[in-house]
């Protein structure tokens, strides 16, 4: 245990040295995260603010009184389009959809027949899309007030037009639907895992051997295990602290929200920068064991980073996998190293208990990972030195 401290502690030093990959290495950790949930937030506060306006873009609306009139009521402003507005809708400059009236709307409705509306976007324009719902919603409300009225003219009930009171529930807590939004974060901490395991774990191994300082500290008299153990616990711990600021840096980050809503319902304190830290210790230590491994057979840096895009590759997708299943979380997410992680973090940002059940998996799996890719460093490094 001597002999792996003083490894780990010169690994230690050797990385906290070369200040300027720390850099690299933190400023995408510490920055990348909160700035994409910013963007996030600034987006939904621009949606807000334009819902806030209430304002409808229209072409011949004059040719409608009664459906400028119902519009009018609903505390909607009306304007008028551009004459370009579907070249403009098409090159992303209007942002909003534009109602068309027929110039024949008020002669068709009095004659009992139904004059066609149009809705005009496009969906490659996803801001003008967004505004589609909003006109929708006013149409479908301006058709049922006419049929009331005519069924009301007629001695007709009007409750006859809607047989079954619909009210909806929506069980979903404030931090769950705040989760729809505010799920990439997960996906950020498991990367900064990785990334804080990534230049360590190849310098220890592929590094030094292409330095040639890996020969001669295997021909000391120290163990092989003592020494893979040092280099694995500075890399690891490595990534621990590059994960923990990365999970501080949303804390501050919430305070610069712009969206009202998203700075009610996104709750991220102490608790949850703790609960996301201990999730990613079963990770780091099984990456950063894995990773030594893919470069201890590499003579050069280089080919070690090349060497390594197979795990950024397949740890990057995996909580890509929880996106595309509809059908909710299946009970093998908890074995598959990152998509475990992800998955915990979002119960812990929808405000849901963690389970035993749920934690054990991924520890289990990640600190088997780290022994077996350990072993695997340490005999080939038995093997360099029996060359």
């Amino acid at each position: 245990m001597k002999q792996a401290l003083i490894v780990f502690s010169k690994e230690l030093a050797d990385a906290l040295r070369d200040r300027r990959t720390l850099l690299r290495l933190l400023i995408p950790a510490l920055l990348m995260g909160p700035l994409l949930l910013m963007a996030l937030s600034g987006l939904i506060a621009s949606l807000e603010e334009r819902a806030d306006k209430r304002e409808v873009l229209a072409v011949g609306i004059d040719a409608a009184p009664t459906l400028k009139n119902f519009i009018e009521r609903q505390t909607f402003t009306l304007k008028a389009a551009p004459a370009d507005y579907e070249a403009r809708l098409r090159a992303t400059t209007l942002l909003e959809p534009v109602l068309v009236v027929p110039a024949d709307f008020e002669a068709k409705l009095l004659a009992g027949e139904a004059p066609t509306v149009e809705v005009v976007s496009d969906s490659a324009n996803q801001r003008a899309s967004a505004g589609v719902g909003a006109i929708r919603g006013l149409l479908y409300a301006f058709n049922r007030e006419r049929a009331s009225l005519n069924l009301a003219m007629r001695g007709v009930s009007t409750e006859l037009l809607e047989p079954v009171d619909l009210q909806e529930r929506d069980l979903a807590s404030a931090q769950a639907r705040a989760a729809r939004l505010t799920g990439i974060i997960p996906m950020f901490i498991i990367m900064a895992v990785l990334y804080g395991a990534l230049t360590a774990a190849l310098d220890s191994t592929a590094g030094e051997r292409e330095r040639g300082s890996l020969e001669p500290l295997l021909m000391n008299p120290a163990p092989h295990g003592a020494l893979v153990a040092g280099k694995w616990g500075a890399v690891a711990l490595l990534s621990m602290a590059v994960a923990l600021l990365s999970s501080m840096s949303f804390v501050p980050a919430q305070w610069l929200l712009k969206s009202d809503v998203l700075q009610a319902q996104f709750s991220f304190g102490g608790p949850e920068v703790l609960a996301f830290w201990l999730l990613q210790i079963p990770l780091a230590a099984g990456l950063s064991a894995l990773l030594m491994a893919m470069a201890i057979r590499s003579k050069t840096f280089k080919e070690a980073q090349a060497g390594s895009t197979l795990v950024i590759t397949a740890v990057t997708l995996m909580p890509m996998v929880s996106l595309l299943n509809p059908g909710g979380e299946a009970a093998w997410y908890f074995w598959v190293p990152g998509l475990a992680q992800n998955t915990l973090m979002m119960a812990v940002l929808k405000g849901e208990a963690l389970r035993w059940s749920q934690v054990l998996p991924g520890v289990i799996v990640g600190f088997a990972m780290a022994a077996v890719a350990l072993a695997y460093v340490a005999r080939s490094m038995r093997a360099a030195v029996a060359r």
